[in-house]
């Protein structure tokens, strides 16, 4: 279940420092997932206490490009990202020490 409701981390350049600075983490989660299934899952799989969830949905984008034929056109699908805030002196390690 925890698993169909978070899709992926979403690592980026802008998440790694709100993770670094503020303990808040990025996942890319089911549109259907509302912000206590989100918690639930984060908890349930990363064994840490969620103070805080917010939620945005990105709209989907229209992709125009220039091919040798002419236009291309195509669409970028929307999305549901959380940004979940962790209890102070608690993070996640996506890399593992391995």
């Amino acid at each position: 279940m925890a698993e169909q409701i978070l899709i992926r981390p979403v690592i980026t350049e802008k998440s790694t420092k709100g993770s670094e600075k503020a303990g808040k983490y990025v996942f890319k989660v089911s549109k259907e997932a509302n912000k206590l299934q989100i918690k639930k899952a984060v908890e349930s799989i990363y064994s840490v206490t969620v103070e805080d969830v917010n939620t945005m949905v990105n709209p989907a984008k229209k992709k125009v490009r220039q091919t040798k034929k002419g236009m291309a056109i195509g669409v970028k699908a929307s999305f549901k990202k959380a940004i979940v805030k962790l209890k102070a002196g608690e993070s996640i390690d996506f890399y593992g020490s391995v």
